[in-house]
């Protein structure tokens, strides 16, 4: 695990679209594509609007690129709570990105229906292994939450299916959202953690102060893949190793 820290926002995510470019690159090298899974949020938004412009833009032959999303809210594609809608508007729209490789989770009536969609989804175009995402953007909760994996629920246990369905308390929409297995057997899995208030939940994860099921976050440990903390907030302790 690496854990960097950076004076802003705005340098934290210049970091992070520096890593996707670096990352693009080893994976060409590697296999002739590049398959990124995003996040929803804040702070991957602004390293979303930095590599739709430049110097990053042109860093990348975007027909090589192919998107995925780790969990999205089961509303309109137009809803303000649209991780699709978001990663659209802040950099999708802007790059000639072929719209065949780019893959949302698309809700239907029957959420279950669609988590069975997106993961057939998954199987086919990883096939004959189960996905290993060249890069995956993760947030930080601040209940310690990843994805749709939240604290002390029964999603944290899933180990066959890929892709499943959440209902989180209070919402009156389902999400979906890849399970722990699948985000952990990616090559580069990156955390953007941006903001005072995410001080405190960001020491109880690096620390290890509560269990995993308390915090999902803490349950993020690629198999064979590297981990980096990408963070603005002030940690006590280094926690980098």
């Amino acid at each position: 695990m690496v854990l960097v820290h950076y004076p802003d926002e705005e340098a934290l995510a210049l970091a992070a679209a520096e890593i996707f470019v670096e990352q693009f690159k080893l994976a060409i090298n590697r296999s002739g594509r590049f398959t990124v899974l995003l996040s929803g949020g804040g702070t991957p938004k602004l390293t979303y609007e930095h590599l739709a412009r430049e110097p990053f833009k042109n860093k990348i032959d975007w027909s090589m690129v192919n998107i995925f999303w780790g969990d999205e809210r089961c509303v309109e594609k137009n809803d303000p709570l649209s991780n699709y809608l978001m990663a659209s508007e802040a950099f999708l729209s802007h790059l000639p990105i072929p719209v065949q490789q780019i893959h949302p989770i698309i809700c239907n009536k029957d959420p279950h229906v669609s988590a069975g969609r997106y993961e057939e989804l998954l199987k086919e175009y990883f096939k004959p292994s189960p996905p290993s995402f060249d890069l995956v953007f993760l947030g930080l909760g601040l209940d310690g939450h990843v994805a749709s994996l939240f604290p002390q629920t029964q999603t944290l246990e899933e180990n066959k299916r890929w892709v499943i369905v959440v209902q989180k308390e209070r919402e009156d929409f389902a999400r979906i959202t890849l399970t722990l297995p699948i985000l952990n057997l990616a090559k580069v899995i990156v955390f953007l953690v941006s903001g005072a208030e995410k001080n405190e939940i960001l020491h109880k994860v690096l620390s290890q102060e509560e269990p995993s099921a308390i915090l999902p976050a803490r349950q993020i440990k690629p198999v064979a893949g590297k981990l980096y903390w990408l963070v603005d907030v002030p940690v006590i302790t280094d926690f980098s190793s």
